[in-house]
């Protein structure tokens, strides 16, 4: 059986997966800034990792998962402005808007997620200690740098050179040694919130409080670090400075999800092309945007549209149909079996687009034994596609898309469909096509597909209902 090879963004290669203690993984996957709503590619991470996980957990690990929130910043604040709001209001109202972005799509709960606001006591012990090695300094003003030219690892994992750098825009610059050095702590402003520190009132900088709440829930060491590849640098650089200038070993690998882009652009707000994932709920299902999130490569690069989105969807629904169609002809639904196929593929660094083309070959065998009427071999393509998915975090046996189709409850709706298939079964006996036909294209303008099969007509939810 292959052993799980995953990709390190320090070293730029491929290595064995062999965690620090045996039996267990820690991972810290760096979570939202919550200052606005969650757009897909804010969620594109969560899906990644979470693949991850379920993988590593299916591998037989005991796996701790920390995602935190950034509950404080610059970008909140300018917010709480704009929407007249405290701070504080508006940081919970969009981590709420992220949970359930997260829940929607399946994304399990992080084992710990801690907030940089409750972690503040950390924080200070953290500068203190780096100030007491002298890679920090505090000039006087309420600031607190880290003195990144004395710190011989700093830049090895985006490999730049110190004196390339522009200068760190997060405080003036009049207090710093070197124009390239970052703040660990921010001198409070007149309305802004503040903390004490024995250095002066103020609020963390955005780098310190990772560090701070990786070493509080994971140790001076962990496996995974995790997050997207525009937060390469500066930030988990800075973390990688900030941390090891303290004496921790830190993270002993770094994954990074690639970006979702729009017309070959990353999506952001700035370029106000983001697609937020509650607009998108009302088109798809949550296991229908999952699927397609979750079906690139995580180091590649997912370029959106909604023909494409639509597409994956309707790829989704004829898998799930088979699994439907399988418990109706088997009488029980399909136990999760990993296929050695399927398990070679996600040992390769996550390898899901291979995956994926297994789960369409297995798709094909156990349609072709539908036809056929073989039982034996419409059992086991159902159970390796449902152990795929389970681990895909797509099961529609899964619980947590149960009732996700609608906003009636599953049981009243497929009840009126059923009472529409049974009148037009009726018009069919009777050899009233006109009656049928009329049936069969009122519930497709509702966005109902009716799909004629040999044990029935069955049907399913367009990708193109409700827009």
């Amino acid at each position: 059986m292959s052993s799980l090879v995953l990709y390190d963004t320090l070293t730029r290669t491929n290595s064995p997966f062999v965690p620090l203690k045996k039996g267990e993984v820690g991972i810290y996957l760096c979570g939202a800034t919550v200052q606005a709503p969650p757009h897909i590619g804010h969620v594109r991470s969560g899906v990644n990792f979470d693949i991850l996980r379920r993988w590593l957990t299916k591998s037989g690990y005991n796996v701790t998962f920390i995602r935190n929130v950034t509950d404080i910043d610059d970008k909140i604040l300018h917010k709480a402005v704009h929407e007249e709001l405290p701070w504080w209001a508006v940081a919970m109202k969009y981590e709420r808007a992220f949970t359930e972005a997260y829940a929607a799509l399946n994304v399990l709960p992080p084992t710990y997620e801690p907030r940089a606001t409750g972690h503040v006591t950390q924080m200070i012990e953290l500068m203190t200690l780096l100030i007491e090695r002298g890679a920090a300094y505090a000039p006087g003003n309420g600031d607190v740098y880290l003195e990144v030219r004395k710190l011989k690892s700093y830049l090895t994992l985006s490999r730049q050179n110190v004196n390339d750098l522009q200068p760190a825009a997060d405080a003036d610059e009049t207090y710093k040694k070197d124009p390239r050095d970052f703040a660990l702590w921010k001198a409070a402003k007149p309305g802004d919130p503040s903390w004490p520190t024995p250095w002066g009132a103020g609020r963390p900088g955005w780098h310190l409080e990772c560090s701070a709440m990786a070493h509080a829930y994971l140790g001076e060491s962990f496996d995974i670090h995790g997050g997207g590849l525009d937060l390469i640098f500066p930030h988990h650089e800075n973390e990688i400075a900030q941390s090891e200038a303290a004496g921790y070993g830190f993270a002993k690998r770094w994954l990074h999800n690639a970006w979702v882009t729009t017309s070959g652009e990353k999506m952001s707000k700035s370029l106000g092309n983001s697609l937020q994932v509650a607009e998108l709920l009302k088109s798809v299902r949550g296991i229908e945007l999952r699927w397609y999130l979750g079906s690139a490569h995580y180091r590649s690069m997912l370029e959106f549209s909604h023909a494409a989105l639509e597409e994956s969807a309707t790829a989704f629904r004829r898998i799930e149909s088979f699994l439907h169609r399988s418990v109706e002809l088997l009488g029980v639904a399909p136990t999760p079996v990993l296929s050695q196929s399927f398990t070679d593929a996600m040992n390769d660094d996550l390898a899901v687009p291979t995956a994926l083309a297994g789960i369409s070959e297995a798709l094909r065998t156990g349609n072709s034994a539908i036809t056929s009427g073989d039982k034996k071999v419409i059992a086991q393509c159902a159970n390796e596609i449902r152990g795929a998915l389970e681990v895909l975090g797509c099961d529609p046996f899964d619980a947590a898309f149960a009732g996700a189709t609608s906003d009636v409850s599953a049981n009243a709706l497929d009840g009126v469909i059923k009472l529409a298939l049974d009148q037009r079964t009726a018009a069919r006996e009777r050899k009233d096509f006109a009656a049928s036909d009329a049936i069969r294209d009122g519930l497709a303008a509702l966005g109902i597909i009716i799909e004629d099969t040999a044990q029935g007509p069955r049907w399913s939810i367009s990708t193109e209902s409700g827009k």
